[in-house]
């Protein structure tokens, strides 16, 4: 397409005042290539604002993609999950399956779990009360241990109430309170605030059980060779 001098001209013109391409062609209301526009205006000087003015552009040009992608990643996942629940009559079946269950408490316990060359004996911790709920009742089915026989300890920060957090985690787990061990903050975080207002510190649970130890350490690793 051909363009009139008095076209180029006031392109030219409206660079010189500090215009982006995009407000050029929005004035003009003529859709120009940018390259056509950016050969145009190759020597005409700038604002000595110019780059501050496509600083602030870029700033929210980038908020705006942020927020975009946020959403846009938001409903991938609310779809993935929906299709998750679509599909989970199979894992409801092999919940029945013992040997199943097994092989996901030792999982759990290979990713969370003390390992018997450093201690003998189950113990295991997280800050997510569903692996902890998850692990507890996995050892009741697998194993026949049951909240009587297990200790639970919480490992948390200097500004946090200890006996705020045994409530909240014997709530969470159903131990009694009488079987939680007295521990102390962990002094690296004296003077150093916790950000996080939810987090209800570490719940570690433990119990005797050297030889189930040994067998969920062993499972994984049957597990890899069958692979």
């Amino acid at each position: 397409m051909a363009y009139t001098h008095k076209i180029i001209h006031r392109v030219r013109s409206l660079r010189a005042k500090g215009k982006t391409y995009s407000e050029i062609s929005r004035e003009i209301k003529i859709k120009i290539p940018k390259s056509t526009l950016s050969n145009w205006c190759e020597k005409v000087s700038l604002p000595i604002w110019y780059a501050e003015k496509i600083q602030t552009i870029n700033k929210k040009n980038f908020s705006k993609a942020l927020k975009i992608a946020w959403a846009v990643n938001k409903l991938k996942r609310e779809r993935f999950l929906r299709s998750l629940l679509a599909d989970k009559g199979q894992i409801v079946r092999n919940l029945k399956n013992k040997a199943f269950l097994k092989s996901l408490l030792a999982v759990l316990y290979l990713g969370e779990g003390t390992k018997w060359k450093s201690h003998a004996g189950l113990v295991l911790g997280s800050s997510d009360p569903t692996i902890i709920i998850l692990y507890i009742r996995l050892l009741h089915i697998c194993y026949g241990i049951n909240l009587e026989q297990l200790r639970c300890r919480v490992s948390y920060r200097a500004d946090q109430n200890i006996h705020a957090l045994q409530k909240y985690w014997s709530r969470i787990t159903s131990i009694p309170l009488k079987n939680f061990y007295k521990t102390i903050p962990d002094p690296r975080t004296v003077g150093k605030p916790t950000k996080r207002k939810d987090y209800m510190g570490v719940c570690v649970i433990s119990c005797a059980g050297t030889h189930i130890q040994l067998e969920l350490e062993m499972i994984p690793k049957v597990i890899l060779e069958g692979l």
